[in-house]
Protein backbone atom coordinates (compact mmCIF):
# COMPACT_ATOMS: atom_id res chain seq x y z
CA UNK A 1 0.00 0.00 0.00
CA UNK A 2 2.94 2.60 1.04
CA UNK A 3 4.90 1.74 -2.57
CA UNK A 4 1.78 2.45 -4.03
CA UNK A 5 0.89 5.43 -2.21
CA UNK A 6 4.38 6.32 -3.48
CA UNK A 7 3.91 5.92 -7.00
CA UNK A 8 0.76 7.76 -7.11
CA UNK A 9 2.02 10.50 -5.52
CA UNK A 10 5.15 10.70 -7.68
CA UNK A 11 2.84 10.33 -10.83
CA UNK A 12 0.62 13.33 -9.41
CA UNK A 13 4.00 15.62 -9.14
CA UNK A 14 4.97 14.63 -12.53
CA UNK A 15 1.80 15.49 -14.25
CA UNK A 16 1.24 18.83 -12.36
CA UNK A 17 4.98 19.40 -13.52
CA UNK A 18 5.27 17.87 -16.90
CA UNK A 19 1.48 19.75 -17.54
CA UNK A 20 3.32 23.13 -16.99
CA UNK A 21 6.49 22.39 -18.77
CA UNK A 22 4.43 21.40 -21.93
CA UNK A 23 2.17 24.29 -21.77
CA UNK A 24 4.79 26.39 -21.64
CA UNK A 25 6.60 24.99 -24.43
CA UNK A 26 3.08 25.46 -26.52
CA UNK A 27 3.01 29.23 -25.41
CA UNK A 28 6.63 30.07 -26.33
CA UNK A 29 6.10 27.71 -29.70
CA UNK A 30 2.69 29.27 -31.49
CA UNK A 31 3.42 27.33 -34.89
CA UNK A 32 3.07 23.69 -32.58
CA UNK A 33 -0.28 24.59 -30.60
CA UNK A 34 -1.54 26.80 -28.28
CA UNK A 35 -1.10 27.21 -24.71
CA UNK A 36 -4.71 26.23 -23.72
CA UNK A 37 -6.37 24.59 -20.24
CA UNK A 38 -7.39 21.68 -22.77
CA UNK A 39 -3.67 21.08 -23.26
CA UNK A 40 -3.05 21.15 -19.73
CA UNK A 41 -6.01 18.77 -18.65
CA UNK A 42 -5.66 16.48 -21.33
CA UNK A 43 -1.85 15.88 -20.45
CA UNK A 44 -2.21 15.80 -16.80
CA UNK A 45 -5.25 13.33 -17.12
CA UNK A 46 -2.99 10.92 -19.43
CA UNK A 47 0.26 11.00 -16.71
CA UNK A 48 -2.08 10.58 -14.22
CA UNK A 49 -3.51 7.05 -15.44
CA UNK A 50 -0.55 5.92 -16.84
CA UNK A 51 0.41 6.28 -12.98
CA UNK A 52 -2.44 3.97 -12.50
CA UNK A 53 -1.26 2.00 -14.30
CA UNK A 54 1.76 1.58 -12.99
CA UNK A 55 0.88 1.51 -9.46
CA UNK A 56 -1.93 -1.65 -10.88
CA UNK A 57 1.10 -3.54 -11.97
CA UNK A 58 3.28 -2.65 -8.65
CA UNK A 59 0.41 -4.40 -6.64
CA UNK A 60 0.40 -7.92 -9.01
CA UNK A 61 -2.85 -6.56 -11.22
CA UNK A 62 -2.42 -7.03 -14.87
CA UNK A 63 -3.17 -4.31 -16.82
CA UNK A 64 -4.52 -6.37 -19.82
CA UNK A 65 -7.78 -7.05 -18.19
CA UNK A 66 -8.06 -3.63 -16.64
CA UNK A 67 -7.51 -2.30 -20.57
CA UNK A 68 -10.33 -4.47 -22.07
CA UNK A 69 -12.57 -3.64 -19.51
CA UNK A 70 -12.08 0.30 -20.48
CA UNK A 71 -12.51 -0.57 -24.43
CA UNK A 72 -15.68 -1.99 -23.58
CA UNK A 73 -16.76 0.34 -21.07
CA UNK A 74 -15.60 3.36 -22.92
CA UNK A 75 -18.21 2.59 -25.80
CA UNK A 76 -21.38 2.81 -23.50
CA UNK A 77 -19.67 6.05 -21.70
CA UNK A 78 -19.31 7.40 -25.48
CA UNK A 79 -22.63 7.41 -25.97
CA UNK A 80 -23.95 8.70 -22.78
CA UNK A 81 -21.46 11.74 -22.50
CA UNK A 82 -22.31 12.09 -26.86
CA UNK A 83 -22.62 16.39 -25.92
CA UNK A 84 -19.08 16.48 -23.65
CA UNK A 85 -17.38 14.41 -26.71
CA UNK A 86 -18.40 16.58 -29.27
CA UNK A 87 -17.46 19.87 -26.91
CA UNK A 88 -13.93 18.17 -26.31
CA UNK A 89 -13.22 17.17 -30.10
CA UNK A 90 -14.87 20.35 -31.07
CA UNK A 91 -11.96 21.99 -28.87
CA UNK A 92 -9.42 19.70 -30.27
CA UNK A 93 -10.15 20.57 -33.98
CA UNK A 94 -9.96 24.54 -32.85
CA UNK A 95 -6.85 24.37 -31.61
CA UNK A 96 -5.45 22.04 -34.53
CA UNK A 97 -6.91 24.27 -37.07
CA UNK A 98 -5.20 27.34 -36.02
CA UNK A 99 -8.14 29.79 -37.15
CA UNK A 100 -8.57 31.22 -33.42
CA UNK A 101 -6.41 30.71 -30.45
CA UNK A 102 -6.38 32.82 -26.95
CA UNK A 103 -5.86 36.78 -27.16
CA UNK A 104 -7.66 36.81 -30.90
CA UNK A 105 -10.42 39.01 -31.16
CA UNK A 106 -13.14 37.59 -32.63
CA UNK A 107 -17.64 38.21 -33.78
CA UNK A 108 -19.86 35.52 -34.25
CA UNK A 109 -22.21 35.61 -36.84
CA UNK A 110 -25.12 36.65 -34.29
CA UNK A 111 -23.28 39.31 -33.43
CA UNK A 112 -21.18 38.75 -30.21
CA UNK A 113 -17.84 39.38 -29.64
CA UNK A 114 -15.21 39.36 -27.46
CA UNK A 115 -11.14 38.50 -26.86
CA UNK A 116 -10.36 34.63 -26.43
CA UNK A 117 -9.08 33.79 -22.80
CA UNK A 118 -9.27 30.31 -22.90
CA UNK A 119 -10.07 27.14 -25.13
CA UNK A 120 -11.35 23.99 -22.44
CA UNK A 121 -12.51 20.79 -22.92
CA UNK A 122 -15.90 21.79 -23.17
CA UNK A 123 -16.47 25.48 -23.95
CA UNK A 124 -14.74 28.49 -25.06
CA UNK A 125 -14.03 32.10 -23.13
CA UNK A 126 -14.87 35.02 -24.45
CA UNK A 127 -13.52 38.39 -22.57
CA UNK A 128 -16.54 41.68 -24.01
CA UNK A 129 -15.31 45.02 -24.42
CA UNK A 130 -17.75 45.40 -21.22
CA UNK A 131 -15.42 43.18 -19.52
CA UNK A 132 -17.90 40.33 -19.01
CA UNK A 133 -17.36 36.63 -20.09
CA UNK A 134 -19.13 34.66 -22.94
CA UNK A 135 -18.84 31.30 -22.68
CA UNK A 136 -19.95 29.56 -25.80
CA UNK A 137 -19.44 25.65 -26.55
CA UNK A 138 -16.84 24.77 -28.48
CA UNK A 139 -19.33 22.44 -30.99
CA UNK A 140 -21.02 26.00 -31.36
CA UNK A 141 -17.43 27.62 -32.33
CA UNK A 142 -16.79 25.20 -34.93
CA UNK A 143 -20.24 25.60 -36.74
CA UNK A 144 -20.75 29.50 -36.66
CA UNK A 145 -19.57 31.76 -39.10
CA UNK A 146 -16.99 33.75 -37.60
CA UNK A 147 -14.41 36.89 -38.25
CA UNK A 148 -11.36 37.01 -36.59
CA UNK A 149 -9.78 40.47 -36.22
CA UNK A 150 -6.69 38.98 -35.52
CA UNK A 151 -5.98 36.64 -38.23
CA UNK A 152 -3.65 36.77 -40.47
CA UNK A 153 -2.13 39.43 -38.98
CA UNK A 154 -3.53 41.83 -36.13
CA UNK A 155 -4.00 45.25 -37.77
CA UNK A 156 -7.01 45.84 -40.05
CA UNK A 157 -8.44 49.30 -41.78
CA UNK A 158 -11.30 51.01 -40.62
CA UNK A 159 -12.85 53.59 -42.47
CA UNK A 160 -14.55 57.03 -42.32
CA UNK A 161 -17.03 58.34 -44.36
CA UNK A 162 -18.22 62.27 -44.89
CA UNK A 163 -20.04 64.13 -46.46
CA UNK A 164 -18.44 67.70 -48.70
CA UNK A 165 -20.06 70.46 -50.22
CA UNK A 166 -20.70 70.23 -53.99
CA UNK A 167 -19.18 73.46 -54.78
CA UNK A 168 -15.86 72.39 -53.12
CA UNK A 169 -12.93 71.57 -55.31
CA UNK A 170 -12.01 68.10 -54.68
CA UNK A 171 -8.28 68.25 -55.77
CA UNK A 172 -7.91 70.72 -53.45
CA UNK A 173 -10.26 68.98 -50.56
CA UNK A 174 -8.17 65.71 -51.30
CA UNK A 175 -4.32 67.14 -51.59
CA UNK A 176 -4.94 69.54 -48.12
CA UNK A 177 -7.28 65.93 -46.50
CA UNK A 178 -4.33 63.41 -47.39
CA UNK A 179 -1.55 65.50 -45.92
CA UNK A 180 -3.69 66.23 -43.37
CA UNK A 181 -4.79 62.26 -42.43
CA UNK A 182 -0.32 61.61 -42.96
CA UNK A 183 0.32 63.60 -40.62
CA UNK A 184 -2.77 62.64 -38.28
CA UNK A 185 -1.64 59.00 -38.62
CA UNK A 186 2.24 59.65 -37.32
CA UNK A 187 0.83 61.05 -33.93
CA UNK A 188 -2.15 59.09 -33.39
CA UNK A 189 -1.28 56.59 -30.88
CA UNK A 190 -3.09 52.99 -32.45
CA UNK A 191 -2.45 53.96 -36.02
CA UNK A 192 -0.07 52.06 -38.39
CA UNK A 193 2.66 54.48 -38.74
CA UNK A 194 3.98 52.60 -42.08
CA UNK A 195 1.35 52.53 -44.13
CA UNK A 196 -0.15 55.39 -45.44
CA UNK A 197 -4.29 56.39 -45.25
CA UNK A 198 -6.05 56.24 -48.12
CA UNK A 199 -8.77 58.98 -49.51
CA UNK A 200 -11.08 57.73 -52.33
CA UNK A 201 -13.99 59.47 -53.41
CA UNK A 202 -17.38 57.29 -53.43
CA UNK A 203 -20.53 58.83 -54.96
CA UNK A 204 -22.87 61.88 -55.50
CA UNK A 205 -25.01 61.98 -52.76
CA UNK A 206 -28.31 63.94 -52.23
CA UNK A 207 -26.38 67.22 -50.47
CA UNK A 208 -23.05 66.41 -50.64
CA UNK A 209 -20.06 64.26 -52.24
CA UNK A 210 -19.36 61.57 -50.46
CA UNK A 211 -15.71 60.70 -49.24
CA UNK A 212 -14.27 57.70 -47.58
CA UNK A 213 -10.94 57.49 -45.35
CA UNK A 214 -9.29 54.51 -44.71
CA UNK A 215 -6.70 54.41 -41.90
CA UNK A 216 -4.75 51.15 -40.39
CA UNK A 217 -4.74 50.86 -36.58
CA UNK A 218 -2.78 48.23 -34.66
CA UNK A 219 -5.98 45.87 -33.66
CA UNK A 220 -9.48 45.86 -33.14
CA UNK A 221 -9.81 47.66 -29.79
CA UNK A 222 -7.84 50.98 -31.35
CA UNK A 223 -10.19 51.48 -34.06
CA UNK A 224 -12.72 53.27 -31.24
CA UNK A 225 -10.29 55.65 -29.84
CA UNK A 226 -8.81 56.41 -33.08
CA UNK A 227 -11.79 56.86 -35.23
CA UNK A 228 -12.76 59.58 -31.62
CA UNK A 229 -9.70 61.43 -32.31
CA UNK A 230 -9.89 61.25 -36.15
CA UNK A 231 -13.45 62.86 -36.31
CA UNK A 232 -12.37 65.71 -33.85
CA UNK A 233 -9.08 66.47 -35.74
CA UNK A 234 -10.62 65.94 -39.21
CA UNK A 235 -13.46 68.76 -38.02
CA UNK A 236 -11.63 71.43 -37.07
CA UNK A 237 -9.02 70.73 -39.77
CA UNK A 238 -12.12 71.45 -42.25
CA UNK A 239 -13.50 74.41 -40.39
CA UNK A 240 -10.41 75.98 -40.43
CA UNK A 241 -9.35 75.47 -43.83
CA UNK A 242 -12.96 76.73 -45.19
CA UNK A 243 -13.85 73.10 -46.26
CA UNK A 244 -17.84 72.44 -45.65
CA UNK A 245 -19.45 70.03 -44.21
CA UNK A 246 -22.71 70.81 -45.55
CA UNK A 247 -26.34 69.58 -43.59
CA UNK A 248 -28.46 67.39 -45.21
CA UNK A 249 -30.96 69.17 -47.64
CA UNK A 250 -33.69 68.17 -49.51
CA UNK A 251 -35.75 70.59 -51.81
CA UNK A 252 -39.83 70.31 -51.86
CA UNK A 253 -42.02 71.58 -55.04
CA UNK A 254 -44.88 72.48 -54.70
CA UNK A 255 -46.80 72.68 -57.82
CA UNK A 256 -50.03 75.23 -58.16
CA UNK A 257 -53.46 72.81 -58.59
CA UNK A 258 -55.49 73.92 -61.50
CA UNK A 259 -58.36 73.06 -59.83
CA UNK A 260 -58.08 75.95 -56.94
CA UNK A 261 -57.36 78.22 -59.83
CA UNK A 262 -60.56 78.01 -61.41
CA UNK A 263 -62.32 78.20 -58.05
CA UNK A 264 -60.13 81.38 -57.20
Amino acid sequence: MFTSLEILIVFLFLARTTSKIIVHFFSKNDSILPATSIISNVIFIAVIFLGILVMLEGIGISDVPILTTFGVGGLAVSLALQDTLSNFFAGIHILASKKIQPGNTIILENGQRGKVTDINWRNTTLLTPDNNLIIIPNSKISTSIITNYSFPEENFSVSLQIGISYDSNLNEVEEKTVNFLKNFVQNTPGCVKNIDPILRYQKFDNSCITLSIYIRVQSYSDQFVVLHELIKSIHKFYKENHIEIPYPIQNIILEKSKKLDNSL
